[in-house]
């Protein structure tokens, strides 16, 4: 595995393995189908923020706001427009990304600390908007009244809404076509300039690489990602609440991203994948779960700063 994505068509096929046999074998070490659907949803949220932080050079600390976005969007599409889940999650996606589109626009030209904290303004806006419009988010209380619908795909009745394997599976091909669009655009020009602006950006703006265009179009691709993610987290839990849109969720996501090798394209999944197990385990034995993780987490950066994955490829050519 390189830093620029690729990765080894054995490490390959064994994350593809593992992910399409989970629900066979995610019983026989103590977790759940919905727990592996958990995973790919909050994976896929990591790397999409990794789209903009790993392979751009970018650190977005409200990236929530999007995800809140998407889950919001795909509930209330369920529940007042039509009883369809793949429209519902169209709209949902659609409605986070157009809005990091044009937000992304007024802050391309901010660097460091001043681009995060301005996101983290922008998520704090719809955190706030979501907590108090009671009539049309619950408030508190979060969006209820709507649930996932069985697709209806020609002569076939898949139950989504009942069945949890099935509804792991729609996940599944979900997510899969979401990594397959990101790697595609990761391996293309354009992909290969943002790592040049992720590397020395004053070396690419002499190249004439458009910078603020070019980080303006990753952080709308970034949004969009995140916003199908949030859809999907929406459907995984028939429910949408203001914690969806909360800056403490891009610092989870922010954890998962460095904890899994933030230049790795899989990193932020493995990083997911630690992240959500160890919250529904310790959790379970302790209401000081974040501790652990913490503790994990500083580990990770102070003695293996290229992640989990960058401990098994160093491992790997020793």
């Amino acid at each position: 595995m390189k830093e620029s994505g690729r990765t080894h068509p054995a490490v390959l096929v064994a994350i593809w393995v593992l992910l399409l046999l989970a629900p066979y074998w995610l019983g026989l070490v103590g977790g759940y189908t919905a727990l592996g659907a958990r995973v790919l949803v909050l994976g896929l949220a990591a790397m999409s923020l990794n789209f903009l932080l790993g392979f751009t050079g970018v650190l977005s600390f409200g990236h929530a706001a999007w995800f809140g976005l998407g889950a919001y969007g795909t509930g209330l599409a369920l529940k007042w427009v039509a009883a369809s889940t793949p429209l519902a999650l169209l709209l949902g996606t659609l409605l986070g990304g157009a809005l990091g589109a044009v937000l992304g626009a007024m802050l391309v030209r901010r660097r460091g600390i001043y681009f995060a904290m301005v996101t983290i303004a922008y998520g704090q806006v719809f955190y706030y908007i979501a907590y108090r419009w009671n009539a049309l988010t619950g408030g508190d209380d979060g969006l209820r009244g709507f649930s996932r619908q069985p697709l209806e795909i020609g002569p076939w009745h898949i139950d989504i809404a009942a069945n949890g394997v099935a509804f792991y599976y729609f996940v599944l091909a979900c997510f899969a076509a979401a990594v397959a669009l990101m790697a595609l655009l990761l391996r293309s020009p354009f992909g290969h300039s943002l790592l040049a602006i992720r590397e020395n950006e004053r070396r690419a703006r002499f190249l004439g690489i458009p910078v603020e265009f070019h980080i303006w179009i990753a952080f709308a691709l970034s949004c969009v990602f995140i916003s199908f993610a949030g859809g999907l987290y929406a459907l995984l839990n028939n429910f949408a609440d203001p914690n969806n849109l909360h800056y403490s969720l891009s610092g989870d996501l922010v954890i998962m991203a460095v904890l899994g090798g933030m230049r790795r394209f899989w990193g932020p999944l493995l990083g997911a994948a630690v992240f959500v197990v160890l919250q529904d385990y310790v959790s379970s034995l302790t209401t000081n779960w974040m501790s652990f993780i913490g503790l994990l987490f500083v580990a990770v950066v102070l003695f293996f700063p290229r992640g989990l994955l960058g401990i098994a490829r160093r491992r790997s050519l020793a």
